[in-house]
């Protein structure tokens, strides 16, 4: 998908908030026509989590973080760059909202953790050697995908995967078709994500392991990030749950909810 809106704004200036979440936006900012502010946003391209397009930011995560700006005031500036380096410039930078980031220990205290937007399992994926847990599979796998960057490839190293079986990709690059090609055997990554990419590109059986790691996927901000700002946001994230949005985003997706 294209990346036009890198440099335009997504415009919440005329989008109509109803009368609750318009009571909310002026409970946290004193006034309900306040001025947006412009923050950039750094995501991945991870259908069905975070897309972007003509028609601007779209997917789980990223449907819910625009609704979450319109109500909390701010105008958002979507940016695509390699994961592991947007994370760099997020951890680094002052006020820079990011994008679906798993809360592990390992970054912890590397962000301001905003808002949980959706939990989310991962597994092996294989065309041919299903395992049951990441003992098996280090016995078994000799090549495996994996984002580079990613919560996933960190949890792979933990767990004892040797650099010769670990196979980091860019995020946005097709691990399913090097499944296809037998570049590698298996791929380790998000359920819903991974499902979602397999039925744009082939109709053969994909086996899965057991879930074997989860964490939350948050809205997150630098570590230098104005206190204000992650509380108008946090409140805006618990809106769209309370009121059922977030629900019937994920449900739009065709995906169960996260806790």
């Amino acid at each position: 998908m294209g990346c036009r809106t890198n440099q335009s704004p997504v415009n919440t200036r005329g989008w109509r908030l109803p009368g609750a979440a318009a009571l909310l936006l002026v409970l946290l900012t004193g006034h309900a026509a306040s001025a947006p502010r412009l923050l950039e946003l750094y995501l991945p391209e991870a259908p069905p989590l975070t897309m972007q397009g003509p028609m601007g930011v779209t997917g789980i995560v990223g449907e819910v973080t625009v609704k979450a700006a319109q109500l909390a005031g701010v105008d958002l500036k979507p940016k695509s760059l390699p994961w592991a380096r947007a994370q760099r410039i997020v951890q680094k930078g002052q006020d820079l909202l990011i994008i679906p980031l798993s809360r592990t220990p390992d970054r912890e205290d590397a962000y301001t953790w905003i808002a949980p937007v959706i939990s989310m399992d991962r597994a092996f994926f294989s065309l041919d050697k299903r395992v049951e847990s990441f003992q098996q599979a280090r016995s078994t796998y000799a090549r495996i995908a994996v984002g580079m960057g990613s919560a996933q490839e960190r949890k792979l190293r933990d767990e004892g995967f040797s650099d010769e079986q670990i196979h980091p990709l860019k995020i946005g690059e097709n691990p399913a078709q090097l499944l296809l090609l037998g570049r590698v055997d298996a791929w380790f990554n998000g359920v819903p994500e991974s499902q979602y990419i397999w039925r744009q590109v082939s109709a053969q059986p994909l086996l899965m392991s057991p879930a074997l790691m989860r964490s939350d996927l948050y809205l997150a901000c630098s570590k230098d990030c104005q206190p204000e700002l992650v509380e108008r946001l946090r409140a805006a994230v618990q809106q769209l749950r309370k009121d059922g949005t977030l629900q019937r985003i994920v449900e739009a997706y065709q995906l169960p909810a996260g806790q």
